[in-house]
């Protein structure tokens, strides 16, 4: 008796799977070839198309005048640097200010110095990778 309930179960179980998976046979997938495609090779060049956002002229006139603020806020810094560099230099005594000019042209020889040396073996490590 136990043999023949096995038995059942297990006819039922393989009918039950067989027509699950005539089920899914059934089912049509179309673009899983095409996403098998796009893995190979990349998408198409015709899908490359650039998104503009058209804004108002309101909206651009304002992001040019901030831009044009900005630029001149920049200059103005530059300027005022490069205006207190040369008051500082300039209220100093003529040996202080002898001293900081050989100091001024003894740094920006090291900075060249650092520079070429960094530049040179930056060159070498990339001949050693071609």
């Amino acid at each position: 008796m136990n043999n023949l309930s096995m038995k059942r179960l297990f006819f039922f179980i393989f009918i039950l799977y067989m027509a699950i998976s005539s089920c899914n046979a059934q089912i049509f997938h179309k673009n899983v070839s095409r996403k098998a495609e796009k893995g190979l090779f990349g998408k198409s060049p015709g899908n490359k198309k650039e998104v503009r956002i058209n804004e108002h002229g309101a909206v651009l006139s304002a992001k040019k005048k901030q831009e044009a603020n900005d630029r001149k806020l920049k200059k103005d810094y530059a300027k005022s640097v490069k205006k207190s560099q040369k008051r500082t230099i300039d209220i100093q005594t003529p040996e202080v200010q002898a001293r900081m000019k050989q100091n001024k042209k003894n740094t920006e020889a090291n900075n060249k110095t650092k520079k070429k040396k960094f530049h040179s073996g930056t060159r070498k490590a990339g001949k050693k990778y071609d």
